[in-house]
């Protein structure tokens, strides 16, 4: 055999190595889910929060272990995006059928000083009885806010209590085990959010 038969011959072998090799890896390999959501898992951000809700006790993040948890940011005042957003989920919640009651929706208030723990209760509880606000102090809301990449912001009106609040309008997804997973956009609709959890709950 000459030397450029041999060549060519170990070349191809090479190439056939490696192929196969990648065939292997691919066939090994979990397939990655596909979300609607924006895909944030291993994100070094949105961790965790420990926050009071309206009986002053604290919840934390753990607390809701098992659970797909969506967290919002939003205020009892605002005008369209919250309750919108908590209409959707309501929904979301209809579409998850018997796995409704693994959806845990938490609405954290960017107005602690006009929403109270009984202002807020009332609010989420009469989207659905299960969902949860917390209260921020203004320096805690300054630091969940940052962990979060949340915007906020107050924009005054024409008297001192009728101001309103400029604020991020996406949720974030966590898994059951309590990692952050996706940030679904405002406005991408119940059915896709619900497709995203329907994911994140199988085994």
């Amino acid at each position: 055999m000459n030397f450029q038969r041999q060549r060519r011959l170990f070349a191809g072998t090479a190439v056939c190595v490696a192929l196969c090799s990648l065939a292997l890896v691919t066939a090994c390999s979990p397939d990655k889910p596909k979300f609607n959501a924006i895909d944030v898992t291993g994100a070094n951000y949105a961790k965790a929060f420990a926050l009071k809700e309206h009986t002053g006790q604290e919840r934390k993040l753990t607390d809701f272990k098992g659970k797909v948890v969506v967290v919002f940011f939003g205020y009892t005042q605002c005008p369209d995006v919250c309750p919108t957003t908590m209409t959707e989920l309501v929904e979301v919640k209809r579409l998850l059928g018997v796995n409704g009651d693994k959806l845990q929706a938490v609405f954290i208030t960017v107005d602690p000083a006009r929403d109270t723990a009984e202002l807020l209760n009332a609010y989420v509880t009469n989207f659905d009885p299960s969902f949860v606000a917390l209260i921020p102090t203004p320096e805690q809301l300054v630091e969940v806010a940052k962990e979060f990449k949340i915007y906020y912001k107050k924009v005054d009106g024409k008297t001192p209590t009728s101001y309103t609040m400029e604020h991020s309008a996406g949720s974030y997804i966590f898994d059951g085990q309590g990692q952050v997973r996706l940030f679904s956009r405002y406005g991408s609709g119940a059915q896709a959010i619900a497709q995203d959890i329907a994911v994140l709950l199988k085994p």
